[in-house]
């Protein structure tokens, strides 16, 4: 059983039942709600949700649609979930104050968020897995595969506009910072 993935059933007594007898058999917990207070769980747990209201109203909530169900393909579908969530864990990523999750190219704060090109997801990515400032030729390099001293703006034009973006929306003037050696994310 993996201890860090919790199958949360709300308002389905009747699937809490079924599933609780499998237990053993199964490689998540499983827990019954019948109010909300599982939303109180932290966002680091990885959580599958079925419930008995028709609406979805839950973050990777699964809905049942076809009685009788088949227990073993609805087991096949939580598993399914569970790992899409852990690729999507993988894929999000803190750089400074922000989440960017590499997958969707979704920037966010506690507040907005922002879409990204792949060049600017690109960009952060390398900038953040750095250990100090990058210079442009190592930019053009690592990110645009350009091997050759050609004379272009390219790197500073897509770091400018990324800094304006940034400021835009979050209002951070010091994201991407210019140190005398190359550029660094601000952290």
């Amino acid at each position: 059983m993996n201890i860090n993935q919790s199958l949360i059933i709300h308002k389905f007594p009747v699937l809490f039942g079924v599933l609780n007898e499998l237990k053993k058999y199964l490689n998540f917990k499983i827990e019954h709600f019948e109010n909300e207070e599982f939303t109180k769980i932290p966002k680091e747990s990885n959580l599958v949700i079925i419930s008995g209201s028709k609406k979805k109203d839950f973050e990777n909530q699964i809905h049942i649609y076809e009685f009788p169900v088949n227990i073993q393909k609805l087991i096949e579908i939580i598993n399914i979930q569970f790992l899409k969530n852990k690729f999507n864990e993988q894929n999000d990523v803190k750089v400074g104050n922000y989440r960017v999750n590499l997958n969707s190219r979704f920037m966010s704060s506690d507040k907005s968020s922002i879409q990204l090109t792949e060049k600017e997801i690109k960009i952060i990515n390398f900038l953040n897995n750095s250990k100090g400032p990058v210079n442009v030729n190592k930019l053009q390099s690592e990110v645009w595969g350009y091997k050759s001293k050609l004379e272009t703006h390219t790197v500073e034009t897509h770091i400018y506009r990324l800094r304006k973006k940034v400021e835009k929306i979050f209002k951070d003037k010091t994201f991407i910072v210019s140190k005398k050696n190359g550029y660094k994310i601000k952290v």
